[in-house]
């Protein structure tokens, strides 16, 4: 097993500061690069799927949790750990509330934070390749 590490606050802050999220799921090259939200929570990168699409990210990442996310001119390599913590997806609720807080995100923000989309809380770790 691949070991992985913690973001470095570069990257966590920039994270934190942009509204959309380069994220490449799982390995196979056909899959292409899309933006989503994320947040930073506790120094953890979390993302959330507002669709459950069967070619998703987050079913492409249920079958294979490596890919990777693009943040500024880096491409990094990351692993996709599905959250169980309901105090966790709370929080994670709790930060995409505050940061996602314009008049057309508000109605996506609730959906997000309903059981469906919360069961889809997947934390992002660097992958060591």
């Amino acid at each position: 097993m691949k070991s992985t590490s913690r973001f470095s606050n570069e990257v966590l802050e920039t994270l934190q500061k942009g509204r959309i999220l380069g994220i490449h799921a799982g390995t196979d090259s056909t899959h292409r690069i899309i933006g989503i939200w994320v947040v930073v929570v506790k120094r953890r990168v979390f993302i959330r799927s507002w669709s459950l699409k069967p070619r998703s990210w987050w079913r492409t990442f249920l079958e294979d949790p490596q890919g990777s996310i693009v943040v500024g001119d880096r491409e990094i390599p990351v692993r996709a750990i599905q959250t169980r913590s309901e105090r966790l997806k709370d929080l994670v609720s709790a930060a995409y509330k505050e940061k996602y807080n314009k008049p057309g995100d508000i109605q996506y923000v609730k959906d997000m934070s309903r059981k469906r989309s919360r069961d889809t809380t997947t934390e992002l770790v660097v992958s060591q390749e």
